[in-house]
């Protein structure tokens, strides 16, 4: 007998929802295939229930991804293999999300259309088509309390032969700190793993970042090659045992043969798949945010981003005062003097300011309290490094006292690890810190950038290849430097630790970790406050040298790191980006370029009516061999303007917009 499924339609609260009627026996009529659109239907989910679960991903009818598996080990059952369909529900959802700590806009437009596939056997998945990209999600209502999850199948089948910008790993113990290497999908070995996130190019320049969002009591998700036009999922297992070496590298030894436990009622992580036509989609994709849960913290009034007089990178090279620098309180007082005289919100004081091992101890050079009561006076915050394991270990004792302090945020480092228990680290952390009014920066990993819209307290993450690198190596690169924005930052923001004012061409630069250099020009250095993304922006060179350059301070000093519009004014990746940002009336311009020497026309027409003042910093006419030449250049645009731009090899443009009376 045939049944008509027939589907009824309801609207609540702006949401449209649909519900494919089941049968008498709890399955839908034959299992058909499902199709879910965008919600301006570029992009198309097809969705097979037949002897597995299968899905595709099609552009404009052009399959991007085809076949593609997944499924979920529990305990001793494969959920995605033989699915049996009980129902399908569909709904649409549009709405406006505010953003407590705007990264790149103060409203973010969701926009997407759901389909829930309801399976025999107490499991669902769901996907979701947005006009950014397409994700899915496994939820269980098991009746065991507690389950092991052995392994997640994520297979991926790329249309055609690609590319991949493959972030290779070493090993699942990594600080995530690595170039994105542009790799066929097919030499990519079944060895060779990677971090999130990675982006595959495909056939007409298009392409598919790979991410993932909802992180919660669950291991981060990693990549590996197939040999073919693919790549799959792999977890760091479960850690069984582990042994601490030194104060901070706390390694697993011994793991188990799954990757969780975890609840049998929960929902798993999203997969995430951001598309792009246009290189500059990626910039402006914030699906990862969309994805995370929403702010557990209510009240966000107290969160202040910012930016932080750092004091590792230039290794306290304090000069033309009248005592030795170093790990003292007078040279920490010199610090908050220079942040409190340019509004500079935070002081770092990273590592050497407690005995390693015992965060409840300060060495005996620094007065803590005195210089608490110091900053307080400047109205400038202080956040404390520390080793993430001595933190663990303290925990509770450790907050209260930084609380008690008067601390403003942790910088919290050398996790190297996004296994389950780790995740689960960064997830009590933000919320005990939250408790306490305490922002966090997570370095030593990458994983914490998924959870700033679940933790608006958490202002930045490491978990990239940063300036700090220049100390002991050419790989902060520029190439590297105009590649991040379409990969590192897909994920959240980005602590890249920009700011050096001793400027390298290639042929000059060397590493020196006591005394360190940046690879490319002084404007490119500028042009990062604004290209890259952190509501807690390192200015990583010492204050002696800024206090030196009182023109790039009128920049430096200023340039917000939230912001309340973006628009990209130009964009290749791995060549070079132009981005516009908006705080308040004033707009503020970066461009960069990798080592090519190239002219940009950035077209102003995003401005409102009426005139602006440009203040500009441009690459000198000798940038390209001595990188601290530039040239100061202010005049006056409107709508009307389209800005002509040479960058210098490995160079940079930055550039305030003000209004005009």
């Amino acid at each position: 007998m045939k049944l008509a499924v027939p589907e009824s339609v309801i609207r609540w609260r702006g949401v449209l929802i649909g519900v494919l009627l089941v049968s008498a026996n709890g399955s839908v009529q034959a299992a058909a295939p499902q199709s879910l659109s965008s919600p301006d239907g570029r992009l198309e989910v097809r969705i097979e229930a037949g002897d597995r679960l299968r899905w595709s991903l099609l552009l404009r009818g052009q399959p991007q991804l085809q076949d593609a598996t997944l499924s979920l080990t529990v305990d001793q059952e494969t959920l995605g293999l033989a699915p049996r369909l009980s129902a399908a529900r569909r709904q649409s959802v549009e709405h406006e999300i505010e953003v407590p700590v705007p990264r790149r806009a103060a409203r973010l437009r969701e926009r997407y259309n759901e389909l829930r596939l309801e399976m025999r056997g107490g499991y669902a998945v769901i996907f979701r088509a947005y006009d950014e990209g397409v994700a899915y999600r496994f939820e269980t209502a098991l009746p065991a309390s507690a389950v092991k999850v052995r392994s997640e199948e994520v297979g991926l089948r790329f249309a055609g032969e690609g590319q991949a910008y493959y972030p290779q790993e070493e090993s699942f113990f990594s600080h995530n700190e690595r170039h994105y290497l542009r790799l066929p999908l097919k030499d990519i070995a079944e060895t060779q793993i990677a971090s999130l996130p990675a982006v595959v190019e495909l056939a007409g320049g298009i392409k598919i970042a790979l991410a993932e969002s909802d992180v919660e009591d669950y291991p981060g998700l990693w990549l590996r090659g197939t040999k073919g036009n693919g790549l799959a999922g792999t977890f760091p297992p479960y850690p069984l045992e582990e042994r601490l070496e030194r104060d901070r590298d706390y390694r697993v030894t011994k793991a188990a043969e799954y990757i969780a436990l975890t609840r049998g009622h929960r929902r798993y992580p999203w997969r995430v798949f951001g598309l792009a036509e246009k290189d500059e989609d990626l910039l402006t994709n914030s699906l990862v945010y969309l994805l995370a849960r929403p702010s557990a913290v209510g009240d966000t009034s107290w969160i202040r981003p910012g930016k932080v007089a750092w004091d590792w990178w230039n290794a306290n090279n304090l000069y033309g005062v009248d005592f030795k620098a170093g790990l003292n309180t007078e040279t920490y007082k010199y610090y908050i003097d220079f942040a409190s005289h340019y509004g500079i919100e935070y002081v770092i004081l990273d590592e050497g300011w407690y005995p390693l091992g015992d965060l409840l101890k300060v060495v005996p050079t620094i007065d803590m309290e005195t210089l608490l009561a110091y900053a307080k006076e400047r109205n400038v915050g202080l956040i404390l490094w520390v080793v993430w394991k001595t933190l663990d270990d303290q925990f509770e004792a450790v907050l209260d006292k930084f609380e008690k302090w008067g601390v403003k945020g942790l910088k919290i480092d050398f996790m190297q690890r996004d296994d389950q228990k780790l995740m689960n680290f960064y997830e009590r952390t933000c919320r005990e810190a939250a408790k306490r009014k305490l922002l966090v920066d997570f370095h030593g990993a990458i994983r914490p950038a998924l959870m700033t819209r679940t933790w608006p307290n958490l202002l930045t993450t490491e978990g990239v290849l940063g300036l700090e690198h220049s100390k002991w190596s050419a790989n902060s690169d520029p190439q590297h430097a105009v590649t991040l924005p379409f990969t590192r930052l897909f994920a959240g923001p980005m602590d890249y630790t920009p700011g050096a004012m001793r400027n390298a061409a290639r042929k000059s630069f060397v590493p020196v970790f006591d005394q360190p250099m940046s690879l490319g020009t002084r404007c490119q250095q500028l042009a990062m406050y604004v290209v890259y993304e952190s509501p807690l922006q390192m200015l990583a060179d010492t204050p002696s040298s800024y206090l030196r350059e009182s023109e790039i301070m009128e920049f430096l000093g200023p340039v917000p790191t939230v912001w309340e519009e973006t628009r990209v004014l130009a964009a290749k990746m791995g060549s070079y980006v132009a981005v516009a940002r908006r705080r308040g009336r004033d707009w503020w311009v970066g461009a960069m370029t990798d080592e090519s020497a190239r002219d940009l026309e950035l077209d102003l027409s995003f401005l409102p009516p009426g005139r602006f003042g440009l203040d500009s910093y441009q690459d000198g006419v000798n940038a390209g061999h001595w990188a601290s030449d530039y040239k100061r250049v202010k005049g006056e645009v409107d709508r009307t303007t389209t800005l002509k731009v040479g960058l210098a090899e490995g160079g940079g443009f930055a550039a305030r917009l003000s209004p005009l009376p």
